[in-house]
């Protein structure tokens, strides 16, 4: 008889691509295969197979999420002109993370992973930063055109059931330039304000919204006046919880994240939760070290790491040199989901099991064995790193150990 624990409920892999997809496998062969039983709905999402189905393996990828509430994902390319013309693609392909937010209509949550002989580089930072990111519409649902010569360009509205257009005049142009169009809708930001309310309650820290409405009266005051409004509707219960909200123009709110202790979450628009959340990562000491989940509305959750495929290692992997690359934001990717997955199914042996394996990371990189970037920022300095597959065959053995130790 087996003595893995049994994963109750499917949960949807979506793989990747380069480095990282070279890591998903060892994580699945060595952390995960040994241990559970368990159900993984498998979409592939590296960018060959995109190209291969036209996109649709995201969209496939995305209701699957939806159908089975769980997923845990690769980091994916988003191929610009040098990556078509490198993996031969019929077109540039949108963002696979930009389609699949706006189909669960989520927001993004991004959390440093804390470790004690990983001292932040912003030295006042002692509690996590969490960022909060809008997942839909503004820049990254853009359409955009590069104006050939003279003319007016417009922003224009028709409204559906019939009337008078409204055209608004963007520029006169007397020579080539470039114009962009942007969107976001009232439901997706109401969401957006909610799921970071629900959030801040959950996490029990203080929530800060920052937008640049002095310049964006319009724009930028839209998600403004609708974050004044939930959190009134939420008033009662923020302050039972001693929670604070603040809204600050986001030039304020980078400065003062920059001199506080920590120990928010600091939602952001689109664009500025891309930026911000890599800055809050490197604060923390690296990409590596940070934790992202999509939250839809509706408690569909899709766990990643929050850094990209690392393309730089893949080449030198290519090459058949060894590499020396930081599995742990995938790998807690799994333990995320693996620890919703058992509290959402009331089988709390998976969620201890997501939870001991966090424990063991964390312990593996507090005894001195870690990958080349965590090596550079320890404190005390330890004298060699380990490379990508030694990090995870340590970490293999320290749950072994502790899965042993608590038979």
């Amino acid at each position: 008889m087996s003595d893995k624990i049994r994963v109750k409920s499917p949960i949807v892999e979506i793989d990747g691509d380069e480095m990282t997809r070279i890591i998903w496998r060892l994580i699945k062969e060595k952390l995960i295969a040994p241990f559970l039983d368990i159900d993984l709905r498998y979409y592939d999402l590296g960018i060959k197979h995109r190209d291969e189905t036209d996109d649709k393996v995201t969209v496939e990828a995305a209701n699957a999420v939806k159908e089975f509430g769980i997923g845990i994902k690769c980091a994916t390319i988003t191929p610009n002109a040098a990556r078509v013309k490198e993996y031969g693609l019929k077109q540039q392909w949108k963002s696979p993370n930009g389609t699949i937010r706006s189909i669960l209509d989520g927001t993004v949550f991004r959390k440093p992973i804390i470790i004690k002989n990983i001292p932040p580089a912003v030295h006042k930072w002692k509690k996590p930063i969490i960022i909060g990111r809008h997942a839909y519409g503004d820049i990254y649902k853009n359409t955009e055109y590069v104006i050939p010569g003279p003319g007016t360009a417009e922003i224009v509205f028709t409204p559906a059931g019939g009337g008078e257009k409204t055209a608004l005049k963007i520029h006169d142009f007397r020579g080539r330039g470039v114009v962009m169009g942007m969107h976001n809708t009232e439901p997706s930001v109401r969401s957006f304000a909610r799921s970071c309310i629900n959030y801040a309650l959950s996490e029990k820290v203080d929530l800060w919204f920052g937008a640049k409405d002095t310049i964006s009266k319009q724009y930028h005051g839209f998600f403004r006046d609708i974050f004044a409004e939930e959190t009134e509707k939420a008033k009662d219960a923020l302050q039972q919880a001693g929670i604070h909200y603040r809204y600050l123009l986001i030039d304020d709110a980078v400065a003062q994240v920059i001199k506080s202790e920590g120990g928010m979450l600091w939602a952001c628009m689109n664009y500025d939760g891309d930026v911000m959340s890599d800055m809050v990562a490197t604060g923390f000491g690296s990409l590596g070290l940070m934790t992202s989940v999509l939250v839809s509305p509706d408690g569909k959750y899709e766990y990643e790491a929050a850094h990209g495929t690392v393309v730089r290692h893949y080449y030198e992997h290519r090459k058949g040199n060894p590499t020396s690359t930081n599995s742990i934001a995938s790998i807690f990717a799994w333990t995320g989901a693996l620890a919703k997955r058992g509290e959402l199914d009331n089988t709390p042996d998976v969620t201890a099991f997501a939870k001991a394996l966090e424990d063991v990371v964390i312990r593996t990189v507090e005894n001195g064995v870690m990958t080349k970037d965590l090596m550079l920022i320890a404190e005390p300095r330890v004298p060699k790193y380990a490379r990508t597959e030694e990090f995870i065959d340590a970490v293999a053995e320290g749950l072994k150990k502790a899965k042993g130790s608590n038979a």
